[in-house]
């Protein structure tokens, strides 16, 4: 099986916008792809909208990444508590609060049917209220799940360390033909942008196919996707 390559961007907010520019820009050049991994409550009306819209029109994923402000764990504030509630969200509640992240979105002009849940933690029963609402991915911890299918591509997710070993571990996965999962938060890119760039470099090299979590690499290795309604269509490459 051929290696895929999916580097997401978390964190997308205006006191990071600047960086991100930067490192979609680097990314463009190596005609690399983003998932764009969007907070609702980083989802305000000016720049940071204006900004996904643009990459998502040229070939970049929206992926809704958790629920509310209150709720999100991904919030520095949240505990380790909340974070373990989380995991364990049933499908009722989880099926309210992704109904108003959706809604927030659409006020925005966007919309979208992907998803990666805070901490990368998903519960059984945000798994359920995501096929109710008609979600067709969701990126989790393990792998990349198709929730039309219920296919999963394993691959862990590899957030950027300054470390060998990160580097060691995305040549391995590459060489073996896996997903290839880059993830970087964008508070870290000041530090970390390096890091990532050379991580994707080194999947590229040893012949990964970029794409994004819309396209979604099946375990057959099929790209077949669908655009919801409202959404701005996104090309797979």
């Amino acid at each position: 099986m051929a290696a895929h390559l999916v580097v997401s961007l978390s964190g997308i907010g205006s006191d990071t916008l600047d960086r991100c520019a930067d490192l979609a820009g680097a990314l463009d050049r190596r005609h690399v792809p983003l998932s764009l991994l969007l907070a609702p409550r980083k989802a305000v009306p000016g720049a940071v909208p204006d900004w996904v819209r643009t990459r998502v029109a040229a070939g970049d994923a929206l992926v809704l990444h958790g629920f509310d402000h209150a709720a999100d764990p991904t919030h520095r504030a949240v505990s380790l508590r909340r974070r373990a509630e989380f995991s364990a969200l049933p499908a009722h509640e989880a099926g309210l609060r992704l109904v108003a992240a959706r809604a927030g979105l659409q006020r925005l002009g966007l919309a979208t049917d992907l998803f990666a849940p805070p901490s990368w933690l998903a519960s059984p029963g945000t798994l359920v209220a995501l096929r109710r609402h008609r979600f067709a991915v969701c990126a989790d911890m393990a792998g990349v799940r198709d929730l039309r299918t219920g296919d999963v591509r394993p691959g862990r997710v590899r957030m950027a360390v300054d470390h060998w070993s990160h580097l060691l571990a995305v040549g391995r996965s590459a060489r073996r033909g896996g997903l290839v999962r880059l993830g970087v938060d964008a508070a870290s890119l000041d530090r970390l942008a390096p890091v990532l760039l050379e991580a994707v470099d080194l999947a590229l090299h040893h012949g990964a196919a970029p794409t994004t979590y819309r396209a979604n690499p099946s375990p057959l290795g099929s790209t077949t996707t669908s655009t919801p309604s409202g959404a701005v269509p996104v090309r797979t490459r």
